[in-house]
C-alpha cells in the first residue's frame, strides 16, 4: 500500500518507543509515523542471529515504521543497514541529535556527529547502500555547542542532502526531522564517569531556546528537502496547524509535517486517538474508546508475552511489566488513573513470574477502578 505523508510521528524515544509502544500507537492510529528507540550500529553487528529479532522484529501492521540508527563508522552503519533489511522498515534514520554523554561524548556519535557533516553524509550515503531499497533521513539539531550558526545549519543540511536518497511516495524529497533547539555537550572524560561542563539530556530537551523560524527558514531556503520540526511542539491542534500550513512565519517555508516526542508517551489517547481524522483527512479513527484499545492490545500482549523465553530468574521475555508499560499513561487527566497505575504495580509485584499472569487477567483485576464513562 501506498505510504502516506509524514504529516505526524512519533519521535525515536529510548526505553519509550519499544515493539510494544509502537504496537499500541498503530491501534490508535494507522496512519502516524513510528520511530524506534535508537539501535546502535554495533549492537546489531555484534549479536548473535537468533537474537536480533529482539531489537529489529516488529508486528507487520505497525507500518509505516522507521528504523533509527546510531553510530559513526560508515562501514559499520551500511552492515546494521544490511542486517535490518529484511526487516522491512519502510524507512531507516541516523540520529544527529542525542546529547546524552555515552552517545554525544563517549560514543562521539548522536549530536556530535553535526559537527563532521561529510562524516554524516558519508554515514548515510553507506546505509541506502545497504538498506534494500530503504530510503535514509536524518534526525538533527539545529547546532551543537558553539557551531550554532545558521550559516553552519545550513551547511550541515547542503553536504547531507546531497548524499541522501530519495524518498518513497508522492513527496520524494530527502527528509530532515530537527529537534529546533542546539545541544551542549556534556563529554565522558576518560573512562570513568567525569564530564565535562554541558546539560543533561533532560536539560538539552528544555533549557536551549527553540528557534522554530529556524526549521521554517531552512525549508524555504531548500525547497529540494523536506523538513519535519520536532520540540516544543505538544498538542494534536497543533500538529494539526502545520500539517496544513498554518503558523508558517512570513517568508519563511512550509513543513512537511511535525514530530512529537514526550507528549506522545505521556498522552498517547490525547495525542493519536484523533489523529487519522484531525491530521490526515481520513473518514474515521480506528479505536472508539480505551476499553476497545485495551481488548486489541491485550489480545496483542498475551500472544506476545514470553516469545524470546523466560530469564534464569524466572521473568518471561518480554515481561507481563514491560508489556504493560506503554498503557501506564493511557488514562491521563482522568478519575482513579493514578488508583489504577498503583493497583496494576501491586498486580504485578505479585504475580510477575507466575506463568498463569496475562495481560487480559492484570486489566480484568484492576480496571474495575475506573469508571464505565473513563472506558468508553
Amino acid at each position: 500500500p501506498a505510504l502516506p505523508p509524514q504529516l505526524l510521528s512519533v519521535a525515536p524515544m529510548m526505553d519509550y518507543t519499544t515493539a510494544h509502544f509502537r504496537a499500541m500507537c498503530r491501534m490508535l492510529s494507522r496512519k502516524t509515523w513510528l520511530y524506534t528507540e535508537m539501535e546502535v550500529d554495533q549492537t546489531l553487528t555484534h549479536v548473535d542471529h537468533p537474537r536480533l529479532d529482539r531489537y529489529l522484529d516488529f508486528p507487520l501492521q505497525t507500518h509505516p515504521s522507521v528504523l533509527q540508527l546510531g553510530g559513526s563508522d560508515p562501514e559499520s552503519l551500511g552492515r546494521a543497514a544490511a542486517i535490518a533489511a529484511p526487516y522491512a522498515y519502510d524507512e531507516l534514520n541516523l540520529n544527529c541529535g542525542c546529547p546524552s554523554p555515552k552517545v554525544a561524548g563517549k560514543g562521539n556519535f548522536g549530536a556530535a556527529l553535526m559537527l563532521e557533516p561529510e562524516l554524516v553524509a558519508d554515514c548515510v550515503a553507506a546505509m541506502a547502500a545497504n538498506s534494500g531499497g530503504a530510503p535514509v533521513t536524518v534526525k538533527c539539531r539545529i547546532g551543537v555547542d558553539d557551531v550554532d550558526s545558521y550559516d553552519a545549519l545550513c551547511a550541515f543540511v547542503e553536504t547531507v542532502a546531497a548524499r541522501m536518497p530519495p524518498r518513497r511516495g508522492e513527496d520524494a524529497r530527502p527528509l530532515f526531522a530537527i529537534h529546533a533547539r542546539k545541544a551542549l555537550l556534556r563529554r565522558v572524560l576518560y573512562t570513568g564517569s567525569h564530564t565535562t561542563a554541558g546539560l543533561s539530556p533532560a536539560e538539552n530537551r528544555t533549557v536551549p531556546p527553540l528557534r522554530h523560524e529556524w526549521v521554517h527558514a531552512l525549508a524555504r531556503d531548500f525547497p529540494d528537502v523536506a523538513f519535519a520540526i520536532n520540540g516544543g511542539i505538544n498538542t494534536l491542534e497543533e500538529a494539526v496547524a502545520i500539517a496544513r500550513g498554518e503558523g508558517t512565519p512570513v517568508g519563511g517555508g512550509r513543513l512537511v509535517g511535525t514530530m512529537i516526542g514526550r507528549r506522545a508517551h505521556a498522552d498517547p489517547w490525547g495525542l493519536l486517538a484523533r489523529a487519522d481524522t484531525a491530521v490526515f483527512g481520513e473518514a474515521s479513527d480506528p479505536c472508539v474508546s480505551r476499553r476497545a484499545l485495551l481488548e486489541t492490545y491485550a489480545a496483542y500482549a498475551d500472544a506476545t508475552w514470553a516469545r524470546y523465553g523466560t530469564t534464569k530468574d524466572g521473568y518471561a521475555v518480554p515481561s507481563i511489566r514491560h508489556l504493560m508499560h506503554p498503557l501506564q499513561n493511557l488514562f491521563l487527566g482522568e478519575p482513579n488513573a493514578k488508583r489504577w497505575r498503583r493497583e496494576v504495580d501491586e498486580v504485578l509485584k505479585r504475580d510477575a513470574r507466575r506463568a498463569t499472569t496475562t495481560v487480559t487477567g492484570v486489566l480484568e483485576e484492576t480496571l474495575r477502578v475506573l469508571s464505565d464513562e473513563t472506558l468508553d
